[in-house]
């Protein structure tokens, strides 16, 4: 997923994406790893990568009122977003 943060809402953001990273930190069924990044070339646009063990893992998760509340809440700083969903074909990792 990515967004584009409205120009002085990016702290408020940030204090509402922590809300959603320390509920994900307590544990959900199936999750990975979720990461917030930042584009450094653009502060204002910001990417989520969350890795889910299965499609239908990451499903449940979505289909939870709670989730809805927690993203529900980052959407009001948004200008636009983007949502693109992936599966990992080839992974590499220093040995």
């Amino acid at each position: 997923m990515r967004a584009r943060v409205r120009a002085g809402a990016e702290e408020d953001f940030l204090r509402r994406y922590a809300a959603l990273a320390a509920r994900v930190e307590q544990g959900l069924e199936g999750h990975v790893v979720h990461r917030l990044v930042r584009d450094l070339d653009d502060p204002q646009r910001f990417a989520i990568e969350s890795v889910w063990e299965s499609l239908e893992a990451e499903q449940a998760w979505e289909s939870m009122p709670e989730h809805r509340e927690l993203t529900g809440a980052m959407r009001e700083c948004w200008d636009e977003s983007e949502r693109s969903r992936y599966s990992i074909e080839i992974e590499s990792r220093r040995r």
